[in-house]
């Protein structure tokens, strides 16, 4: 039985989106491959309100955050823990041997300004790394209140944001950063395999003082073909997915991002409140996620047994993530989701627990 899907990614994909992807087939080097590249630059653009230069990789967004440090720490990177997807730039940052330290809070707090700028201040650092979304703890970090900080008294740090459970479901002006990331799997609602990113023009620049760069890795590389061969990439790119992109980008474009930005916004406050209403919201007060809802399971529910009940009714929710596996349970709400889609798995929850 197919499951709708109100998992945080890979999300629910519409049947025109998936049939999108059954275009005829043609060469990465030919010229529908540029015109349907830029097609997407140019999209990518206006949805996320930017002069940017935006880059699509074929990889998930992890590529784009190991990417996106190897073409620019020098001194050394701050990484901002705070919970399993977030300690993902830390790990990555010792895995390719650059310097680094790390903010570290509780699972289900927010980084803050006032952390980052105690941190920074030590001068070690060159490089700072955020994660709008956490998606194991449902906290939506204040990051464009960091990048204010940054800018005012660290002008010169370069900041890399993972927003791949955010981007395009919830408001963020990439603008304010050097680069920030997304994948396709989760807010823009595609099948997994495409990652994009939007870059600063100060980050090319550090990239060519920076050695070591990789060669799949390479900012440089992806901005000369873009520039060079009109928006092709110098590996072959998914270019199926590409053509989902493209029309899912319409589809985006069509509804607005401010009606966007609202739909996912409503969404969040109803399942927000129907989880206090039965159990209790995990994240920190004032700092909860708008595209994924996660609860406390202070009923002692078996979230596992819940979801097998969901399933025989066509639905998925997920459990909490990691060490807090059926102490949390996790409740997304991006991508093509509706109010109704919401209703629907909430009441069924409710018909299962018998509230």
């Amino acid at each position: 039985m197919k499951k709708k899907l109100f998992i945080p990614g890979p999300t629910e994909v519409l049947p025109e989106v998936l049939q999108a992807q059954t275009k005829p087939m043609f060469g990465h080097r030919m010229k529908e491959a540029s015109v349907l590249g830029m097609s997407i630059i140019n999209k990518l653009k206006k949805v996320l309100e930017t002069d940017q230069y935006v880059i699509i990789w074929t990889g998930s967004g992890s590529l784009i955050m190991e990417s996106s440090i190897r073409n620019s720490v020098k001194k050394g990177v701050l990484n901002t823990v705070c919970g399993s997807f977030s300690d993902r730039w830390h790990k990555m940052a010792k895995a390719n041997g650059l310097p680094n330290g790390k903010i570290e809070v509780d699972w289900g707090k927010a980084i803050k300004p006032e952390m980052v700028n105690t941190e920074l201040s030590s001068g070690k650092y060159d490089v700072l790394c955020l994660t709008h979304n956490e998606t194991s703890t449902g906290v939506m970090n204040p990051t464009e209140d960091i990048a204010d900080m940054v800018h005012d008294k660290y002008p010169d740090i370069f900041i890399l944001v993972d927003a791949v459970s955010s981007l395009t479901g919830a408001p963020l002006d990439v603008n304010k950063f050097d680069v920030v990331l997304t994948s396709t799997q989760k807010c823009v609602a595609l099948p997994p395999g495409l990652s994009f990113c939007s870059t600063s023009a100060r980050f090319f620049e550090r990239a060519e003082t920076v050695q070591n760069r990789g060669l799949y890795t390479d900012f440089l590389q992806m901005k000369k073909y873009i520039d060079e061969r009109e928006g092709q990439t110098p590996s072959t790119p998914a270019l199926s997915l590409y053509n989902a992109l493209d029309f899912q980008l319409d589809r985006i474009l069509e509804e607005g991002m401010t009606n966007r930005y609202k739909r996912h916004a409503d969404m969040a406050h109803r399942t927000r409140a129907w989880v206090e209403e039965h159990f209790e919201i995990f994240p920190e007060k004032g700092y909860e996620s708008l595209t994924v809802t996660v609860g406390t399971n202070n009923k002692g529910v078996s979230i596992a047994d819940l979801n097998k009940k969901l399933a025989e009714k066509g639905l998925a929710i997920a459990n909490g993530y990691g060490k807090l596996k059926e102490q949390t349970f996790r409740i997304a709400h991006m991508g093509d989701l509706k109010l109704s889609d919401i209703d629907e798995v909430l009441g069924a929850i409710d018909e299962i627990l018998g509230h």
